[in-house]
């Protein structure tokens, strides 16, 4: 545990028992092993809190860089041309608005389409090469 063996507990136990006496030894074990179980307890509290203030202080800073990136594509369109704002504003008539969540999921699905078409066409090409070798 701490690098002592089993002789080395034994002669603490001894000294112990030779010191307080063997009325008092027992009381005095039951009391330091109040004393680690709380202690154990405080200190598990204390890591659980600190690891709750940190997950909390995470999320706040998300929230943040997702407004400052949204605020930064709203920029990004005022300062657009006056007819891409007129197309723009003719697509968000047609489509209903799309949250920042739902704008993420499309992309996503979008990328994860394209590389299942990746996969598919390199998973095609060998097998034209052996029909290829085939015919000739």
């Amino acid at each position: 545990m701490f690098g002592i063996g089993t002789t080395e507990i034994l002669v603490i136990l001894v000294v112990a028992l030779l010191v307080l006496g063997p009325k008092k030894l027992p009381e005095i074990a039951r009391s330091l092993g109040k004393t680690l179980a709380e202690f154990k307890r405080v200190s598990t509290d204390v890591k659980r809190t600190i690891d709750l203030e940190a997950q909390e202080e995470e999320g706040r800073e998300r929230q943040t860089r997702l407004k400052k990136k949204m605020d930064r594509k709203a920029d990004k369109k005022q300062e657009s041309d006056p007819e891409e704002e007129d197309k723009d504003q003719s697509e968000a008539k047609s489509s209903p608005e799309q949250s920042p969540e739902e704008q993420e999921q499309k992309e996503q699905a979008e990328e994860k389409a394209g590389s299942e078409k990746q996969e598919e066409s390199e998973t095609t090409a060998p097998e034209q090469d052996k029909e290829a070798e085939t015919r000739s």
